[in-house]
C-alpha cells in the first residue's frame, strides 16, 4: 500500500516543515534566509515549493520553475531536490522527478533540466542511469561582490 502523497507548499508554516530536509541540501541557508529567498522566490520568480510526504512526514522536497531561454526554449529547471538522509533509496526522489515531469508537461513545457554540484556522484548515477537525464553543459558560476550606493 502507498502511504505516500505530493503536495505543493504554500504558506509560511508549510515552508518551514520543510526546512529540515531541504537544509540537508543547502546547508548554507539558515531558517531566516530560506524563508526569505522562498518568499521572494515564488514572488518574483514563479518559483514552486513542492513536498513529498509518508505517512504524514515530508520526505523529500523539490524546488522549480519555469523558465524560457534561447538554449532550452520553453523548459522547467529544477533547483532543488532532495530526500531526507534518513530514507532514500525508497524512491522518493524518483516520484518528485516524475510529478515536476508531469507538470512541465501540463503546462507546455519541453523539457526539465537541472545542475548537480560535482561531488555529488550518487545524484548524477540516479538522473542519468535511474531518470535517463543527458548530461549536456557545465555550469559557471562567479561571485559577484555587492556594494551599496551611497545616497
Amino acid at each position: 500500500m502507498d502511504t505516500s502523497a505530493i503536495k505543493e507548499l504554500h504558506s509560511h508554516k508549510e515552508f518551514l516543515e520543510a526546512f529540515p530536509v531541504m537544509n540537508q541540501l543547502r546547508t548554507h541557508l539558515d531558517e531566516k534566509a530560506y524563508l526569505d529567498l522562498v518568499a521572494e522566490a515564488k514572488e518574483k520568480d514563479m518559483y514552486r515549493l513542492v513536498a513529498l510526504y509518508d505517512q504524514g512526514e515530508i520526505v523529500a522536497v523539490t524546488g522549480f520553475k519555469p523558465m524560457i531561454t534561447l538554449y532550452y526554449g520553453r523548459f522547467v529547471w529544477v533547483c532543488d531536490l532532495v530526500t531526507d538522509k534518513n530514507k532514500r533509496s525508497h524512491g522518493y526522489g524518483e516520484k518528485l522527478l516524475l510529478y515536476v515531469q508531469d507538470w512541465a508537461k501540463g503546462n507546455g513545457y519541453g523539457s526539465v533540466a537541472l545542475s548537480s554540484g560535482l561531488q555529488r556522484t550518487d545524484a548524477h548515477r540516479f538522473y542519468e542511469e535511474k531518470m535517463d537525464y543527458d548530461k549536456v553543459s557545465y555550469v559557471f558560476k562567479k561571485e559577484i561582490s555587492l556594494q551599496l550606493k551611497k545616497r
